[in-house]
């Protein structure tokens, strides 16, 4: 199954609304990284046991680790939780910069070192969002 299949077929699990407002912010995300990789995580370790919420990656960074190795993963997540989206912001350095930079104008949030969560589309200005994102992008773009 391909990648665009398996995401397609994830936001179509979801219920109403958060399945219209998961497209939304697919869609959004397309257009903010139009020529970025796709990812789909299904949640599972490689033994089959869920372990984390299923996940659309978009982008493409390699993160290296203290002892050397390095990782290759996506720049911005997008999965639906419990009680409503988690967007993850992977690669800032800062781990205060998305609370103090966007925390206060986005709205009815729970901002983190990497993870903005909210129940609904309604609660937060997606504006800002897309400008916390937009700056995730520019920081794993960069080559350091």
């Amino acid at each position: 199954m391909t990648v665009q299949k398996q995401i397609k077929e994830y936001i179509a699990t979801q219920p109403e609304p958060k399945c219209s407002e998961m497209q939304e912010l697919h869609d959004i995300l397309l257009a903010l990284m139009p020529t970025g990789k796709l990812w789909f995580l299904d949640g599972k370790d490689e033994k089959g046991k869920i372990v984390s919420n299923p996940n659309i990656g978009y982008g493409f960074q390699t993160i290296p680790y203290a002892n050397g190795k390095t990782r290759e993963f996506y720049q911005i997540g997008l999965s639906a939780n419990t009680t409503g989206i988690s967007v993850y912001i992977m690669g800032i350095e800062d781990k205060k910069y998305l609370a103090q930079t966007f925390g206060r104008d986005l709205g009815k949030a729970s901002v983190t070192g990497y993870c903005i969560k909210f129940k609904t589309l309604a609660d937060i200005k997606v504006d800002v969002l897309k400008a916390a994102i937009q700056y995730g992008i520019g920081q794993t773009s960069i080559q350091h």
